[in-house]
């Protein structure tokens, strides 16, 4: 499983089509609001946003109380969703799984949109760096996102905190490609080379004339991640070298759920629904950013 990079020649392409503006402010929000895939990928998302944010308020029990007597019970109005091997209830376990797994893709997009985007600013200005950085970015994704992934955290140990710096790892390579693609064209642009003819010191011109013109491809691209950082935890912890058990994680669900597929199937049943609405959401929320917010394709729709 590798993040999407099709967006590197697009952010290129993007900033080369500089005579379309890109749309702000309250223009931004009409076409993002106006468009289909933006509003379902928000509404798709955001069931699970809530979930997260709302799961003390909505479970019916602690995530982790076992109760042998109502072991693989079906829905009721005391079990929702039912309950595991353990008679734990698979709803709360559900909504603090929602938790953790968008904590945990929330903090891989963070940690990789600035390192990410810290590599791709210097290889991108600096012709000096530009080789050796990006040979290690190659490196990096020279391997398979998810076996690379799996073997940083067999080696860290299984935890939430070694998921992230597993996942952090696998990613970075893909968001400094998309800024790194993005710099290569806007440092060549005549208000940047008028800004070091004057003598600007580059810190100023990349903070001031290079980051914001690298911001429409980069948060595309972060969505993406966002996504595949949700997916790729769940596979993590079904493989035991993500947040161990008890830990109510919608992988760790999976994983003990699989034994039971024939007498309780809901145990996997409803992790693997969650996780699929969520990069569902996500992936449309991408899609909508990436039309409105990418020039390239507004001028091929216009």
């Amino acid at each position: 499983m590798a993040a999407p990079d099709a967006l590197a020649p697009a952010a290129a392409s993007a900033h080369a089509e500089a005579a379309v503006p890109l749309a702000t402010g309250r223009s931004l929000w009409r076409r993002l609001l106006g468009h289909k895939l933006f509003v379902t990928g928000i509404i798709l998302f955001g069931i699970v946003l809530a979930m997260a944010l709302f799961a003390d308020l909505l479970a019916t029990a602690a995530p982790e109380k076992m109760n042998v007597r109502a072991r693989f019970r079906t829905p009721e109005w005391q079990f929702l969703l039912g309950t595991d091997n353990y008679g734990r209830d698979i709803w709360s376990r559900l909504t603090h799984g929602a938790r953790l797994s968008l904590s945990i893709g929330f903090a891989v997009v963070l940690a990789t949109g600035v390192a990410g985007t810290l590599i791709g600013l210097l290889a991108g200005y600096f012709k000096r760096l530009d080789g050796p950085l990006m040979r290690f970015m190659d490196a990096l994704m020279a391997f398979p996102a998810i076996l690379l992934a799996i073997a940083i955290a067999s080696a860290l140990g299984p935890s939430a905190i070694n998921a992230v710096l597993a996942l952090s790892a696998v990613y970075t390579p893909r968001t400094a490609r998309i800024v790194r693609s993005t710099v290569l064209v806007v440092r060549e642009m005549d208000y940047v080379q008028a800004a070091v003819a004057s003598g600007a010191r580059h810190g100023w011109i990349i903070w001031r004339h290079i980051l914001p013109n690298s911001l429409a491809p980069l948060i595309v691209q972060l969505t993406f991640i966002f996504a595949y950082a949700v997916l790729a935890e769940s596979i993590l912890s079904f493989l035991g070298v993500g947040p161990p058990p008890p830990t109510p994680s919608w992988g760790n669900m999976i994983a003990e759920g699989q034994a039971y597929l024939r007498e309780a199937p809901l145990i996997a049943l409803f992790p693997g629904l969650a996780i699929a609405l969520t990069a569902m959401g996500l992936n449309l929320l991408g899609d909508g950013l990436r039309d409105v917010l990418d020039p390239r394709l507004r001028v091929q729709h216009g």
